[in-house]
């Protein structure tokens, strides 16, 4: 049982982040054609996962929110949705597929720093040493450009960087601060109010872009992207990821984030979307690295309490030979 509910859990954590590095290369064909702006396609993910929440609780258990936790919910929906989503979609829009997918690799580092502030969460050497190298590897990619010459496509923008980098920097704080409100509830209601909270703050900014967008002339390619980010992209990839979640131990879980780079610059270079440098190369590395020092490091209070837990079982096990 143990061993189905760890192969689910690896399995829902890796197709989930499979899904998220395919969205930069995606959402930048769909937003190339510049029929549909960044504001549009947030909106449309924000709005069509809303709708798709919403049905899909209809054949889940109801429950009912608490007052308070419905504000939690609200503020939640910022950070996870509006913040990191907008930032990550007008991210995109402005820099290169490649530069944003090897971005999204940093979240751990971000949660791991906020963690120590927001938490009181140790912070080990090795999680200090793999945190500069994540910063150094995330400044060289921010910093270097892409020779645009032959492709004016994969133009990279160092307000893009940061933007995205931004989006991860708002889902770590997600993540470290409403942790329990989101596990307190199912997730078909809370990613319902979520969506409809998030829905609600970003329409009176985007009416007139949404009612301005020319609809009929998008190409079939372009609906088929915007299915992707807002089916695929967006509700499939939440629902995987709460399992894998719910399955894993944290470490476990954030290491398939790492995942998403290697997916969308592959992708993105397949595509013709972007471009390999070895600038690009040292970036990916250093973060690598960096993520891999940190979700392996274990404070001295860590290891004694997995040393104490280890203990136990053995003298458990020993009473019952005896």
């Amino acid at each position: 049982m143990i061993r189905q509910s760890a192969l689910l859990g690896h399995s829902c954590a890796a197709g989930a982040n499979i899904i998220w590095g395919m969205m930069a290369p995606i959402a930048k064909v769909v937003m190339v054609g510049g029929l549909v702006t960044p504001l549009v396609l947030t909106d449309l993910r924000i709005f069509g996962a809303a709708v798709l929440f919403w049905l899909a609780s209809f054949f889940a258990p109801y429950e009912k929110v608490a007052k308070a936790d419905l504000f939690r919910l609200f503020l939640a929906s910022l950070f996870a949705i509006i913040f990191n989503q907008g930032s990550y979609v007008f991210g995109v829009g402005l820099t290169t597929p490649g530069n944003a997918t090897i971005l999204t690799s940093t979240m751990p580092l971000w949660a791991m720093v906020l963690a120590a502030i927001v938490l009181k969460d140790p912070i080990t050497l090795k999680k200090l040493v793999g945190i500069l190298m994540g910063a150094v590897g995330a400044l060289t990619l921010i910093m270097s450009k892409t020779d645009v010459a032959a492709n004016p496509i994969i133009e990279s923008n160092i307000w893009g960087d940061l933007l995205v980098a931004s989006a991860q920097l708002s889902f770590a704080f997600y993540v470290v601060r409403f942790k329990d409100l989101v596990t307190r509830y199912n997730l078909f209601t809370t990613m319902k109010w979520m969506f409809t909270f998030a829905s609600l703050c970003i329409f009176p900014f985007s009416f007139s872009s949404l009612t301005s967008t020319h609809w009929f002339s998008l190409s079939l390619n372009e609906w088929l992207s915007v299915a992707y980010v807002v089916v695929g992209g967006t509700f499939f990839s939440y629902l995987l990821i709460v399992v894998g979640q719910r399955n894993l131990k944290p470490t476990v879980a954030a290491m398939y984030n790492y995942v998403q780079p290697v997916v969308g610059c592959l992708a993105a270079v397949a595509m013709g979307l972007d471009s390999l440098s070895w600038s690009k190369a040292f970036a990916v590395v250093f973060i690598f690295v960096g993520v891999y020092l940190v979700t392996h490091s274990v404070s001295a209070k860590e290891q004694a309490a997995i040393q104490k837990k280890q203990l136990e079982v053995l003298e458990r096990r020993q009473s019952k030979l005896n």
